[in-house]
């Protein structure tokens, strides 16, 4: 009879170790991969964050302006390929090759970004 609890409370703490929250992660289904847009405006904001970073980049549009929210990797990910919480500052020109958002709203996942200086930035 001892057994048997042994082997249930056993059973339990081994159900329980793997029944921790598995991390999550959003789809990228919200991005038309299909399609590349270019841009070119000036940095407003380089957020270096977890779990994504983002460019903010304001490009003109005819007398006005739109502000486009474009998601790139981790910063670990990121920093495997070179990239620096300094590589994008508020006011540099840049251009941003990137999948549009699939409704049209301005944002996008980076494909590749341009530096002021012409250096080609890609994150995946």
């Amino acid at each position: 009879m001892k057994g048997k609890h042994v082997l249930a409370g056993a059973a339990l703490l081994c159900g329980a170790a793997f029944a921790a929250p598995a991390p999550a992660h959003h789809s990228f289904a919200m991005f038309d991969s299909a399609r590349e847009v270019t841009l070119s405006g000036t940095v407003r904001e380089f957020q270096w964050t977890n779990p994504h970073s983002w460019l903010q980049v304001v490009v003109p549009r005819g007398s006005a302006t739109v502000e486009y929210s474009i998601e790139l990797g981790s910063p670990n990910s990121m920093s495997r390929r070179g990239w620096r919480r300094t590589t994008f500052k508020p006011g540099d020109a840049v251009t941003v090759v990137m999948n549009p958002m699939r409704d049209g709203s301005p944002g996008g996942a980076l494909v590749h970004a341009i530096d002021p200086q012409g250096k080609q930035w890609a994150w995946r």
